[in-house]
């Protein structure tokens, strides 16, 4: 699972600071939650996103990811190119299987700023390879998976903010529609919290809804910390999954 979410403080403040002026806007991530954010990673900026998250299930099944890490560059004010990789374990009463996930590649791409009932959306495209990784873990194709992004400003400290999309496992052509649905809470000048409720619908399989939760903590301008938790609410989830998370950017064109 890619723990790829939405930031949550000081969103307002790139509503009204330009990319060119002296300050950028606070650092905007895709986590600790599961609904992608809508903002483009400033130009000739490079942002990393790393999540450490124990994931439980039934018959004492569990993943570990350690870490994922999200790769973002910023090609201008409407793109930016992302690679994500995911070292992780998998362990059950019978066996164990660790290693790296085939490599993600993606883009994400600045369709509408916010006006009135419009939200601010964007439209995040990304393939797995199906080869590039641990070999006990390759897949049998390569697994695309797109969703778009949207997010509206409720009042100065609170936001909802939702994705629609569908993904490819890559074990076989079968595919699952995604949901999120986040409410944003800023509750300090460095504090954030989110509530939010997520899932994967399939045509083959039972409905798989989940709600999770989490705080954000904004060091600097340019450095974010997370924490956060989650529980399954069908059949087919996870019992709980609990991630820590660690994120930072800096301007690559001038540490070149």
């Amino acid at each position: 699972m890619t723990n790829c979410f939405i930031s949550l403080p000081f969103i307002l403040a790139s509503l009204s600071t330009t990319l060119f002026g002296q300050n950028l806007p606070s650092i905007q991530l895709d986590r600790p939650d599961q609904t992608e954010c809508p903002f483009i990673t400033p130009p000739k900026y490079i942002q990393n996103e790393n999540g450490f998250t124990v994931e439980n299930f039934e018959n004492n099944h569990r993943h570990f990811n350690y870490p994922s890490m999200l790769w973002k560059y910023g090609v201008n004010e409407k793109l930016e190119v992302r690679l994500i990789t995911e070292l992780v374990s998998f362990k059950s009463s019978m066996n164990s299987n660790s290693g790296l996930l085939p490599v993600t590649i993606g883009f994400k791409t600045a369709l509408f700023e916010e006006k009135g009932l419009i939200p601010k959306t964007s439209f995040i495209g990304h393939i797995a390879t199906s080869r590039i990784g641990s070999k006990e873990l390759h897949t049998n194709l390569i697994a695309p998976a797109f969703r778009f992004t949207m997010q509206h400003t409720l009042t100065r400290k609170i936001m909802l903010a939702y994705n629609l999309g569908a993904e490819w496992n890559g074990d076989n052509s079968q595919h699952n529609y995604i949901y999120t649905l986040t409410t944003g809470f800023t509750l300090t000048d460095k504090i954030g919290c989110y509530t939010e409720l997520y899932g994967f619908i399939s045509a083959h399989n039972q409905a798989d809804h989940r709600c999770d939760g989490g705080f954000t903590y904004l060091i600097n301008n340019d450095v974010i910390v997370d924490v956060s938790g989650g529980i399954g609410l069908t059949d087919q989830a996870h019992k709980n999954y609990i991630s820590l998370g660690f994120s930072y950017r800096f301007n690559a064109a001038k540490n070149l």
